[in-house]
């Protein structure tokens, strides 16, 4: 026992600990039996609420820029390249 730690404090661990397996235990007994009642949906099931995923992305955006706004972005660029280390 380290010499720094109370005999409260080493309880209070302990009894956290153990609470907190009794509480993991409970859960797990708790989703088991309602998954075998039939209250929680079976495992793959899909929900019918949410719409289908698309299978691609949205349609990539592009915008021309001006030779200006390229040499402004270049500047930052270089900006903010040289502020790293």
């Amino acid at each position: 026992m380290p010499e720094h730690v109370s005999i409260s404090q080493l309880i209070g661990v302990a009894v956290l600990a153990l609470l907190t397996v009794v509480w993991a235990i409970g859960l797990i007994r708790l989703v088991r039996r309602a998954r075998a009642a039939g209250v929680l949906r079976p495992r793959g099931a899909v929900l019918r609420a949410i719409p289908h995923q698309r299978r691609s992305g949205p349609v990539a955006e592009s915008v021309e820029l001006t030779p200006e706004e390229r040499a402004a972005f270049a500047g930052l660029v270089r900006q903010f390249s040289n502020s790293r280390p």
